[in-house]
């Protein structure tokens, strides 16, 4: 029984991670038709709320309960990553945006450590260095910013956005009468779409953009193809199979498998997208992901990379309530 939980459990993850991932592919042929990265993020956060909006009325008792969460996680974990990833890969290609976005848990790593005054572990410490080190090559710094620098900010925009998530997450979890993530997730795509509502301004976009055609793999295809795979696939499926594989897979296991996003968003972009990378962004890539796994599984016991000798800090799991793009 418990090989056959976890084996649904992988497969939930798995296919949450490739759901995720595609998001950007299917994002960005909307924003080179004519519509703006505001209104994309509009349109998927608004639809993906409607089509939750049953499963909100079920857990509608955490709105009296944890309000405070629900509007934090609502604007920085739905709005504020969503609507940063997508300005980010407006700019720049949708592998080095995500891999942008995957810096988010070395900055939780350093939010633990000198906003929380925390100890934090060793083997966290060393998964940051690395990250950053990544990040170095999927910039290119050595060239003095290959990339759009205004495009690589929306990307770090995300990954600060990121660590609100990823806290307000872990504390949804906490307290006498800990949040369903199922519930936290469709009230946060619905004040994430309100909210966006207002920045947006929706009723200013044109829609008729939806009516045309994108190009897709070198293709022209009907507009909506991409805008229902968005909102259908890589939101809607991909928060709830995500939040679903948490409870058949411990947090490290599906923190694993959650990282197969980038590497799923960075291939659909090279073939769907035409977007190829270079060698040292492929190679940051790598290195931003492993500093992302070795922060996020670190474990309370192991050393101390600086501070008293109370307990490390341990990250704040992301499969609790995912937000990702």
């Amino acid at each position: 029984m418990r090989t056959s939980r976890r084996a649904i459990g992988l497969t939930l993850a798995l296919i949450s991670a490739f759901s995720f991932g595609s998001s950007g592919a299917a994002a960005k042929p909307l924003i080179e038709a004519g519509l703006s990265p505001l209104h994309v993020v509009w349109l998927r956060c608004t639809g993906a709320a409607v089509l939750l909006l049953p499963l909100a009325w079920r857990h509608r008792a955490i709105v009296r309960e944890r309000p405070g969460l629900l509007i934090g996680f609502g604007l920085l974990g739905v709005a504020g990553v969503q609507a940063w990833y997508f300005a980010a890969i407006s700019r720049i290609p949708v592998g080095v945006a995500l891999m942008l976005e995957y810096f988010g848990p070395p900055l939780l790593l350093c939010y633990v450590r000198f906003v929380q005054r925390k100890p934090v572990t060793l083997r966290a410490a060393m998964g940051a260095v690395v990250a950053v080190a990544g990040l170095v090559c999927v910039v290119q710094a050595w060239q003095g910013l290959r990339f759009d620098a205004l495009g690589v900010l929306f990307g770090l925009c995300a990954a600060c956005c990121q660590v609100g998530y990823f806290v307000l997450a872990d504390a949804s979890s906490r307290g006498d009468k800990p949040a369903d993530p199922l519930g936290v997730s469709a009230y946060g795509l619905l004040i994430g779409a309100l909210a966006l509502t207002v920045v947006a301004r929706p009723w200013n976009a044109d829609w008729s953009k939806l009516g045309g055609h994108a190009v897709l793999a070198g293709q022209q295809v009907p507009a909506l193809l991409p805008a229902a795979w968005m909102v259908l696939v890589a939101t809607v499926l991909a928060y709830l199979t995500g939040v679903v594989s948490v409870g058949h897979l411990s947090p490290p296991v599906a923190g694993v498998v959650a990282n197969i996003e980038a590497v799923v968003a960075t291939v659909l972009a090279w073939f769907v997208l035409g977007e190829h990378l270079a060698a040292p962004q492929l190679f940051g890539g790598v290195l931003v992901l492993l500093g992302a796994l070795v922060a996020q599984t670190s474990r309370p016991g192991e050393p101390a990379a600086a501070g008293p000798a109370a307990a490390p800090a341990e990250l704040p799991a992301p499969e609790q309530c995912r937000a990702q793009p």
